[in-house]
């Protein structure tokens, strides 16, 4: 109950989040031309997956952050960028373990296109790119159809930051791995890609997030993120 308490809040934070915002955004329809803070927190969630038990509307399908190295300078726009893709439909995956992630349960889903060479090495030649483009031109569309919400938390970066810990412990309290049947709160659908993946941890989190979903949740992050809605 500790646990679907915490869920409650947690979302009625995000709808807070929301409406300071404008609402939610798509990859799809973002430009060069939009505003977006340096450093930040971002929320992704899927138009069939709903909340079951924490209330209604959509469910957090990943969390994710970025710049947690010291002296590390990406930012905010470049990170969700990479999860976009590219102008031309495509994108690559090895810069960005979220499109790795549902490219590789889209061809177990699918069948096809069969790619052998997804998720292998940190870098390919031209010549397997291309091989791979049908496939990123999926992922591309599928990632860019998701609505998601950012939270502006602009610290330096560091594995200690704020930042950090609320990527952290939101994908904690939203993880129904290892949880039991009885335990498991807003389970993701039936239909849900995120079953094909080949990741258990995807499987059972209901998230397309592979760190911190076996981790313990310091419920302290709620205040904090409440804090910083408020300050958007």
């Amino acid at each position: 109950m500790d646990r679907l308490r915490d869920l409650v809040r947690f979302y009625e934070t995000l709808a807070k989040l929301k409406e300071r915002v404008g609402g939610c955004r798509k990859l799809a329809a973002c430009d060069g031309k939009m505003s977006w803070p340096r450093r930040g927190v971002y929320f992704f969630f899927e138009k069939s997956e709903l909340r079951s038990d924490s209330g209604s509307g959509l469910r957090v399908v990943r969390v994710g952050t970025h710049a947690l190295k010291e002296g590390s300078r990406t930012t905010l726009r470049k990170r969700l960028r990479n999860h976009k893709g590219i102008k031309s439909g495509g994108g690559n995956h090895r810069g960005s373990i979220f499109r790795l992630l549902v490219g590789a349960a889209l061809m177990r889903r699918d069948g096809t296109p069969r790619v052998p060479s997804w998720g292998q090495r940190s870098s390919a030649p031209k010549e397997v790119r291309e091989r791979e483009l049908a496939l990123e031109k999926k992922v591309s569309a599928y990632i860019g159809a998701m609505p998601f919400l950012w939270l502006e938390v602009d610290d330096e970066p560091s594995p200690r930051s704020l930042r950090g810990c609320i990527e952290r412990n939101s994908i904690a309290l939203l993880s129904n791995w290892g949880k039991p049947e009885s335990g498991a709160i807003d389970r993701p659908s039936k239909a849900w890609l995120g079953r094909c993946s080949d990741r258990e941890k995807v499987c059972q989190s209901g998230l397309w997030n592979s760190n911190h979903v076996d981790a313990g949740c310091d419920n302290a992050f709620l205040s904090e993120l409440a804090k910083l809605v408020s300050q958007m």
